[in-house]
């Protein structure tokens, strides 16, 4: 029998041991490879999502790595059935020491064709049920003995033109942090965003196929040159639940190659393959069950 290959972490072994930590979207793209590294570290790591066979498949290779991992499928736009989860978890686990607030969609659409009912499912799942999801861990279980929460938001600096109703979201799961930050800090809780910009993770596959050389076109709009990796995002979220954090609240953390700061008008070379190996810019990938997405293949 083969020794599994553990996940790379650049944290401490044990940094999270005994630690319950909750992932929601925890069986795809950011939130599987977040659950991975959380499992690597020590925590327990309870994925929730729609999809019980991804929850399975997840929880499987976490425990396969030797990690801990339970799952939940939960529709986090239903407040009652936040509630009945958290219930669950908090029964199960005595308290939730974090939270990674991950579960998210949206769709291309420009603002002109998007109808009510579609607008309203993408805030629904991304500011709503993010909302839904902090408040029953922080009234179950963070209020009584403290906690770390991190909302997984996106990089709609500027604008989000094609997703409109996902950068309106994201935009209020920002608000939402530093409000509750300010709201929870008495109770010995942090909360913080995480902003990913361009990650080539399976949420990309989503999209439909004549979105393909758009997506593969993206690269040239970071000024990396490249797609960030779903570790490089996970060690973002670990770090703002860590206790290195400890002193960090109600701020967002961007991992995007610095894309925002691209201007009109301004020639910007992009890096290229060689200046992309350099030390400080090196992709970071430790992710050991990370898959390409399809539409990169």
């Amino acid at each position: 029998m083969t020794t599994p290959t553990p996940y790379q972490s650049v944290f401490a072994p044990g940094l999270l041991t005994g630690q319950a930590i909750l992932v929601t979207g925890g069986g795809s793209g950011i939130g599987r490879c977040t659950a991975h590294e959380l499992a690597s570290l020590g925590a327990h790591v309870v994925l929730v999502g729609r999809n019980p066979d991804k929850l399975t498949v997840t929880a499987q290779e976490i425990t396969g790595d030797g990690g801990q991992a339970s799952w939940h499928s939960c529709d986090i736009r239903r407040e009652g059935d936040v509630q009945a989860m958290v219930a669950q978890v908090v029964q199960q686990h005595g308290r939730i020491h974090g939270l990674v607030n991950n579960a998210g969609g949206q769709y291309i659409s420009p603002l002109a064709h998007t109808s009510a009912k579609g607008w309203q499912a993408v805030i629904d799942t991304n500011l709503t049920g993010g909302f839904l999801v902090a408040r029953e861990c922080f009234n179950q279980s963070m209020q009584q003995q403290g906690g770390a929460v991190v909302n997984i938001v996106a990089d709609m600096w500027g604008s989000m033109p094609g997703m409109g109703h996902s950068g309106a979201a994201r935009a209020g799961m920002v608000s939402f942090t530093e409000t509750a930050a300010l709201e929870w800090a008495a109770q010995g809780v942090r909360v913080n965003a995480v902003a990913p910009g361009y990650i080539a993770s399976s949420g990309m596959d989503h999209y439909p196929p004549e979105a393909g050389p758009m997506l593969r076109e993206m690269r040239n709009t970071v000024p990396q040159g490249r797609f960030g990796t779903e570790a490089e995002t996970s060690a973002a979220i670990v770090f703002l639940l860590s206790p290195a954090a400890s002193f960090v609240s109600g701020t967002v953390l961007r991992v995007d190659g610095a894309r925002p700061q691209m201007r009109m008008g301004w020639q910007q070379a992009v890096a290229q393959a060689d200046v992309q190996e350099r030390d400080a810019v090196k992709p970071f990938d430790g992710f050991h069950r990370a898959v390409t997405p399809k539409v990169f293949q």
